[in-house]
């Protein structure tokens, strides 16, 4: 598994820890190196962007981490 596949495997694993029945699509190549992740629980979706660089740390970096729970936990309260 490449670091990308190793960063979208903890991403949703984020997710899962944050609201188990959210569903996420994450595409599978970043626009300009920004991942636009769909976020969806029953009738609601929130996208949110996230850096490529931040997809490929997060398994490696705490900072990275934190920072990325609290944007999907935001995402998650506002649907």
């Amino acid at each position: 598994m490449d670091e990308m596949e190793e960063g979208k495997q903890k991403f949703l694993e984020v997710v899962q820890s944050v609201d188990g029945a959210v569903q996420v699509v994450i595409p599978v190549t970043p626009s300009n190196s920004m991942f636009l992740i769909s976020l969806t629980k029953g009738p609601n979706r929130k996208f949110i962007t996230v850096p490529e660089d931040d997809i490929i740390d997060l398994p490696n970096d705490a900072g990275i981490l934190t920072k990325v729970t609290k944007t999907v936990k935001d995402a998650v309260a506002a649907l």
